[in-house]
């Protein structure tokens, strides 16, 4: 087993230490709770401050948390918010529509699936919370990478795997595809990651006007196309869906 870095322990630690107790605290108080030398604990304390983690009191001299750490932790709760926020409309859009639905955000180079909702029938399904899609090729990542400027450079910098003979791949042909969904408001994927199975996926924007995520409806290509182009009436539905999570989420009409 790989040993931790002691150095990361340290200022987890004392992250920790800052999190609970006094408000401030000064570098003896630190250094002497975690049983570490001055020097040592200033090093580590002088590099969280210059990452925007630990801020220090001029007048003071004592350490507090610092705004870093609110930011990430507010990426971490708006997760949260969005999921609790399109509770009852993805549930209500998997009845509606008959189909699974799908709420993904950007994580890492793909999508995170962190909201699933089974299709209304007895077929046999496996929960997909947690799971991770590619951006160049799904409904949810094309609508990703069509409004959020962070998800376009994850997908036109890495390679775009085939999977099926109906995946683009060419960088130009991508990027009309990603001008098309920012007309029209609307991604598709008809068999471009998984073979039979069709996707349909709208934006979600959040209080600022900026993309947090995206839903989807999911499918047989059977059930969710009709005479080769997606259901109407499925691609309003989605639609609305994420117009409802983005006005929940302060974003007003879209």
């Amino acid at each position: 087993m790989a040993k931790n870095i002691q150095s990361l322990e340290r200022a987890a630690a004392m992250l920790r230490l800052l999190a609970g107790g006094e408000r401030r605290l000064g570098l003896s108080d630190i250094a002497s709770s975690l049983g570490l030398a001055k020097g040592t604990a200033h090093g580590i304390l002088r590099t969280l401050q210059a990452e925007g983690f630990v801020e220090q009191d001029p007048a003071s001299g004592r350490y507090q948390l610092g705004a870093e750490l609110l930011r990430l932790g507010n990426s971490y709760l708006d997760v949260h918010e969005l999921r609790a926020r399109a509770l009852v409309w993805t549930d209500d859009l998997a009845r509606s529509s008959g189909e699974s639905v799908h709420l993904g955000v950007l994580h890492q180079h793909g999508v995170l699936v962190i909201h699933h909702v089974f299709r209304p029938d007895d077929s046999r399904q496996v929960l997909e919370v947690g799971a991770m899609q590619p951006l160049h090729s799904t409904a949810l990542g094309k609508v990703l990478s069509a409004y959020d400027p962070v998800a376009h450079s994850e997908a036109v910098e890495v390679e775009r795997k085939a999977f099926t003979p109906r995946t683009v791949t060419s960088l130009d042909d991508f990027e009309e595809l990603l001008d098309l969904t920012r007309a029209r408001g609307w991604a598709a994927d008809v068999e471009e990651t998984w073979e039979g199975v069709a996707s349909v996926a709208a934006p979600i924007h959040d209080r600022r006007r900026m993309p947090v995520g995206a839903v989807a409806i999911t499918g047989a290509v059977e059930r969710v196309c009709e005479r080769g182009e997606l259901r109407s009436e499925l691609v309003a539905a989605v639609r609305e869906c994420a117009r409802a999570v983005s006005r929940d989420l302060g974003a007003g009409r879209f």
